[in-house]
């Protein structure tokens, strides 16, 4: 089974759906290595305007229509959007250290940020094993300095077994004084 089809039909993520309150019907989401569409679908659902980008070419094309979609290999080319921002960017199962920077800039003023992928210790339960490909304790932490953490977990998820970070930010905007309420 290709890792495509292993995601084809499969809700968004908990995380995600937990944190997608976050973002308003109209904004702008984008979705890093999208896979098969299950958060680009989610988001395009609740009315947002949908970007997507991954490298396989046959998961992109099930996504005509959409949203705006992008075969790419990220890791070694150019980014396709330098200076672009968007009101969130979602990455879920999925980690290119190099591209961190990248992902965290790419968040709007008042944007959020919804992470979730495969950290250490998961090596003990399954894929991925390689160390590459896993989180460090509080890696993600480190990589969203300069954004607003709302939420942030590290640990063991039994069912299906794997570690995991997950981490929801916000890069807040300007204010009047008024604090910005960020529901939980």
């Amino acid at each position: 089974m290709t890792p495509n089809a292993a995601h084809a039909g499969i809700a968004a993520s908990p995380w995600v759906q937990r944190w997608s309150a976050l973002v308003p019907a109209g904004a702008s989401v984008l979705d890093v290595a999208c896979g098969s569409g299950r958060h680009l679908r989610w988001f395009a659902q609740r009315g947002c305007r949908v970007t997507g980008v991954d490298r396989d070419t046959a998961a992109i094309e099930s996504l005509q229509g959409v949203g705006e979609l992008l075969v790419a290999d990220i890791e070694n080319g150019p980014w396709p959007w330098p200076g672009r921002q968007f009101d969130a960017v979602v990455v879920t199962n999925y980690l290119w250290r190099a591209l961190l920077p990248t992902l965290m800039a790419s968040v709007a003023p008042g944007g959020v940020l919804i992470y979730e992928t495969f950290a250490l210790g998961n090596e003990s339960v399954g894929k991925p094993s390689n160390p590459a490909f896993l989180l460090r304790p509080g890696e993600l932490l480190q990589a969203a300095q300069g954004l607003r953490v709302l939420g942030y977990e590290d640990g063991f998820l039994a069912a299906p077994e794997r570690f995991v970070q997950r981490l929801c930010a916000v890069r807040e905007a300007p204010t009047s004084g008024v604090a910005a309420r960020y529901p939980l």
